[in-house]
């Protein structure tokens, strides 16, 4: 064999390798077939990846002239939704990462009683929407939402949970 020859061999190998080795340190969001709601179906994420679970986050007060266990301090589950995503992102920000890093997302939604007891869906898309799926960060999480009998403060309609992902 010459030695152009085992060279040529060398080099091939070397970038098949590389190619699988950058393909295996990718995650891959799967979209819901046929679907537009701005939630992954599935995510895979790499060996060679980090998961970085975030803590329960809940909002702040906003109204600071109400008591701050009553939802008039932290306003309705739009409101609640977009202080806790905000508060995420700056976390995540902490710690080197951003909004596009999460791949799972548990949201806990108390019933509004402004919505005779149903957990307000709509009022945290509205919110949610702002964040997630957006021209600037169109990468999705799994997520699930729960409607649960309450949460620490009586004023808190929103938790939200994270996990996001370091390469």
């Amino acid at each position: 064999m010459s030695r152009q020859f085992v060279n040529h061999a060398l080099v091939v190998s070397l970038c098949m390798f590389m190619h699988a080795q950058a393909h295996a340190s990718e995650v891959i969001r799967h979209p819901i077939p046929g679907s537009d709601f701005p939630v992954a179906l599935a995510i895979e994420i790499p060996p060679t990846a980090t998961l970085v679970n975030f803590s329960g986050a809940v909002p702040s007060v906003l109204h600071a002239d109400q008591d701050n266990t009553t939802v008039a301090a932290y306003g309705d589950t739009q409101a609640q939704t977009l202080n806790v995503l905000n508060a995420l992102e700056q976390s995540l920000k902490r710690l080197g990462l951003n909004l596009g890093d999460v791949v799972k997302m548990q949201v806990y939604l108390v019933g509004d009683p402004a919505n005779a007891g149903k957990m307000d869906f709509a009022g945290f898309m509205k919110g949610y929407t702002q964040y997630f799926g957006t021209p600037e960060q169109p990468l999705l999480p799994t997520r699930s939402v729960f409607q649960v009998a309450g949460l620490a403060n009586p004023g808190f309609l929103v938790e939200i949970e994270i996990t996001a992902v370091r390469r």
